[in-house]
């Protein structure tokens, strides 16, 4: 896990996994972070499959926002797509292969430790179990 800054707030509990190819946020975390799920949400495209064995997961419909990584002096900020879904998890949000490729960041998960190129270096994020 990962504490990115999203929309302004530092969401503490974000999971990174590089197996899927969406990104999830779920509608407790949008209401922690003060935003109006029913103003902000975009309709959603299609389902998912293999989130909860068995069944199809339409996820209630889609959100972009800034995803920001690293201090004030070395930082990367990228408009991320989220499905966003009314699931009951611990985790604020779930970044997976799409906002890995957008950052270039490099996930070693045996050190859990997620690395990518800043303006002023490279960023080591390191991860808390």
């Amino acid at each position: 896990m990962v504490d990115p800054v999203m929309a302004g707030k530092r969401l503490t509990k974000t999971l990174i996994d590089g197996g899927s190819g969406l990104n999830l946020i779920f509608t407790k975390t949008l209401t922690l972070m003060g935003l109006d799920i029913s103003m902000v949400l975009q309709p959603a495209d299609s389902s998912f499959y293999d989130i909860i064995p068995g069944t199809a997961s339409v996820p209630l419909g889609h959100i972009t926002l800034p995803v920001t990584f690293g201090t004030t002096d070395n930082y990367r900020m990228k408009f991320i797509r989220f499905e966003v879904t009314d699931f009951k998890t611990t985790y604020h949000a779930i970044l997976e292969r799409p906002a890995l490729a957008k950052f270039m960041a490099i996930p070693y998960y045996v050190y859990l430790l997620l690395k990518m190129p800043g303006p002023n270096g490279v960023l080591s994020l390191r991860g808390d179990l």
